[in-house]
């Protein structure tokens, strides 16, 4: 059999300094703030994420629910608020003059801006064209 010999606790190479465990020490709290700071990072992008998603949902109901349908839309502007977001709806013409004399025209392109703010104070502004019926001459 092998002899059984414990270790030597009177060499000077047995153990680890104090100045190897201050420097151990640090380099963990370094790395423990560098992970803090990464995680925090990261719940600040998904706090802005979430707000800009909440604020393209409150654009998409604005723009379902505040603009009439086609055969009703008429120019002007409208205005109101869902859950602490405000919208307004302009209708105006598009552009120069799109009316053809003589021509047999029953619609006519309007555009239509909405635009949302959210209580934050983001705003999203859509812009786009619809027909509209023709005023009777």
């Amino acid at each position: 059999m092998f002899p059984v010999t414990s270790p030597s606790t009177e060499r000077r190479d047995a153990g680890f300094t104090i100045l190897e465990v201050l420097v151990a020490l640090a380099l963990v709290a370094v790395v423990i703030v560098a992970v803090g700071s990464v995680m925090a990072g990261n719940v600040r992008g998904v706090r802005a994420l979430d707000r800009h998603v909440a604020l393209t949902q409150a654009t998409r109901t604005a723009m379902a629910t505040a603009i009439p349908p086609r055969d009703q839309l008429a120019q002007g502007t409208s205005s109101g608020q869902t859950d602490g977001y405000r919208w307004t709806v302009d209708v105006s013409p598009l552009g120069g003059d799109w009316t053809v004399s003589n021509a047999d025209v029953a619609w006519v392109p309007e555009l239509v801006r909405v635009r949302v703010r959210s209580p934050g104070g983001a705003i999203s502004d859509i812009r786009t064209v619809r027909l509209m019926k023709r005023p009777s001459e």
